[in-house]
């Protein structure tokens, strides 16, 4: 079972904004997507962009680098929802924003979207 760890303040993220921090070994993009929290694999798996500098609307975030588009609730790549970024838990206890320290495991359903 994958363990939570705090990493910032809720005021840290702006509403509409990214922001990537170092969880364990791996950077993860937390999402402060009108005031509802969402974290996924900070990498874009195209060129290696780092996916919270990103444009974020509708719940999708558009790489920096050459626009590639993931919808931050699922991580899913919007060309194509069969390919998907890691994706993290996210919670908020009190006033900070903690993520799981590993991956949500993917399932059968993700196959399917």
């Amino acid at each position: 079972m994958a363990e939570f760890v705090s990493v910032a303040h809720v005021d840290d993220i702006p509403v509409g904004k990214g922001k990537a921090f170092e969880v364990g070994e791996r950077v993860i993009a937390i999402f402060n997507d009108d005031g509802t929290f969402f974290a996924i694999d900070d990498m874009c798996p195209h060129m290696g962009a780092s996916l919270a500098d990103g444009h974020l609307e509708d719940s999708t975030v558009a790489c920096p680098w050459h626009a590639w588009r993931f919808d931050i609730r699922d991580g899913s790549w919007c060309d194509n929802r069969r390919l998907k970024t890691d994706r993290f838990e996210v919670r908020v206890v009190e006033d900070r924003i903690e993520v799981t320290t590993e991956p949500t495991p993917k399932s059968e359903d993700d196959l399917t979207h």
